[in-house]
């Protein structure tokens, strides 16, 4: 399955196609891609009610509309880079956008659960590709020193606003528009970096090398079946013989992926990336605040726009103070981190995070934003802030150059795959409590009605009105439940498995850790 390059030496563009050097329009070109893939996430969070509407989506396979794009984008992520690597970035990050403008095309005008899903896997795929190549042709283009950094922080700063920018222009093309365009919109700003890359671009050197597709196939299938397995135990049950032939087949893929890494000249999982206690021990906690981060944002919504009554707009503009105060952690820790060092950070954020969500479970169906939602958000956005920066430098302590592009790969596939797979067990925590409740609300009426009423009543899920609301605001509480553990957990991880020495402190102290750009 792996494919080498003749090794012969290939063309490579010293210098910008146009007249001039065009870094101007070339960092534009970059951070319009990386802002397309970053907001793409909260963009179609907003839209999700209306989705599940117009598609006829239960409750529990909505979440595979977040899952089917972030599975396949963390699944396929450091394959992206290798791919770059080999065959040029400029080359491959071009063929990256236009696959996921194609893709957005298609999600925009799926007909059916299955074409959206299929399409928003596609449109993995290309972030896939376009975004770590995004990242990679900074250094391609731009001189090492202040230009570079300058280009790094302009980087750095659309993949923090993306998500603040998703929640309002989704909330604005939901309502004025409608939710098919949160994804035709990808289409004309895919076109447009398409167009200007190669007159803007250099290419880069391209490098002998290996595609370990194996590896990436059985690493995203078994990831799918895993997540899948959660899903449909939230729908039938954990007997049902799909639900346990799922997490088998789960079982067997990734023991094969371990095995295909460890054999591997060039994996595209390096395994040894996890021998270090630290740099393993913040692989987990990413795992843990990312499940939180997907969790909350997909139960919230929901529960805002469903229970409360909040326009896709409201919707948007509620969750904007979460990337407020995300900045200002973010910002006290980059500079108390070279003090005090990153673990700290890890801890303190991790407990934040943890009290926000606890915070959460108090919402009921007479809950208001201002008198329940508000305050846990703004703690819940201070501790992730206060945990990104610091995730980020370990994950790149005591690293080698050469290797710090996958360390940062693996640290971003974490956070992808981290989130489908924390987000399908809260749906199926969900789906359980949900379905309880729904038993304890409705008996009456169920007791009442017939054979065939009970069958429509059990096909459709459709509550009666009294009781919906209940029901969805009990299984949304208990999801949180679940968050909160995930935080406490990676609080758990920081405390006793992270060890700062004073020599890497020291080194923060010099500069001489290095923060990358996304």
């Amino acid at each position: 399955m792996s494919r080498t390059p003749k090794p012969t030496t290939p063309a490579v563009d010293a210098t910008p196609t146009s007249a001039g050097d065009g870094k101007g329009i070339a960092l534009f070109v970059i951070a319009s891609c990386q802002l397309m893939v970053v907001l793409d996430i909260t963009i179609v969070n907003i839209a999700l009610p209306h989705i599940q509407s117009a598609l006829d989506f239960s409750t529990t396979s909505l979440s595979w509309v977040v899952n089917a794009y972030t599975l396949t984008f963390g699944g396929l992520l450091l394959l992206g880079g290798r791919a770059g690597d080999i065959l040029g970035r400029r080359r491959v990050f071009v063929f990256g956008v236009l696959l996921f403008g194609a893709a957005s095309l298609l999600c925009g005008l799926a007909q059916s659960e299955w074409q959206l899903l299929a399409a928003r896997a596609l449109q993995g795929v290309g972030g896939a590709i376009a975004s770590p190549t995004a990242l990679s042709l900074i250094t391609t283009t731009f001189d090492e020193g202040p230009e570079r950094n300058r280009a790094f922080g302009v980087f750095a700063a659309v993949s923090a606003g993306g998500g603040a920018i998703g929640l309002v222009a989704g909330g604005m093309l939901v309502q004025w528009l409608d939710w098919r365009w949160i994804f035709f919109v990808n289409v004309p700003i895919a076109l447009l970096i398409a167009f200007l890359t190669p007159r803007h671009v250099r290419e880069s050197r391209r490098h002998p090398g290996h595609f370990d597709l194996l590896g990436a196939l059985t690493s995203t299938l078994g990831m799918v079946a895993l997540v899948y397995g959660f899903i449909r135990a939230a729908q039938e049950g954990w007997r049902d013989p799909y639900t346990i032939a799922s997490f088998c087949v789960a079982v067997v893929l990734l023991s094969v992926f371990i095995l295909i890494e460890r054999r591997s000249r060039q994996p595209i999982t390096p395994l040894h990336m996890f021998a270090d206690r630290n740099r393993a021990g913040t692989y987990v906690i990413m795992l843990c605040l990312a499940a939180a981060i997907f969790g909350m944002f997909f139960f919230l919504t929901l529960f805002v726009q469903r229970v409360l009554g909040f326009s896709p707009l409201s919707t948007g503009l509620a969750f904007l103070p979460v990337s407020a105060v995300v900045a200002v952690g973010a910002g006290i820790t980059s500079n108390l981190l070279p003090r005090y060092g990153p673990k700290p950070f890890m801890v303190t954020g991790s407990i934040f995070t943890a009290v926000g969500l606890s915070w959460l479970t108090l919402t009921d169906v007479h809950s208001t934003y201002l008198g329940s939602i508000f305050g846990p958000l703004l703690i819940f956005g201070f501790g992730m802030g206060l945990m990104f920066v610091s995730l980020t430098i370990m994950a790149l302590s005591n690293v080698e150059q050469r290797e710090s592009g996958a360390a940062s790969g693996l640290l971003n596939a974490m956070q992808q795959v981290g989130g489908s797979l924390g987000l399908s067990i809260l749906v199926t925590v969900f789906g359980t409590v949900s379905r309880n409740e729904a038993e304890t609300q409705v008996p009456a009426f169920l007791a009442e009605a017939g054979p065939l009423e009970k069958a429509r009543f059990g096909e459709t899920g459709q509550l009666p009105p009294p009781w919906a609301d209940q029901v969805l605001t009990s299984g949304v509480s208990a999801g949180f439940v679940t968050a909160a553990v995930f935080a406490v957990l990676g609080a758990v991880v920081a405390l006793l498995v992270i060890k700062v020495r004073p020599s890497d402190i020291e080194r923060l102290k010099g500069g001489g850790a290095m923060m990358p750009g996304g």
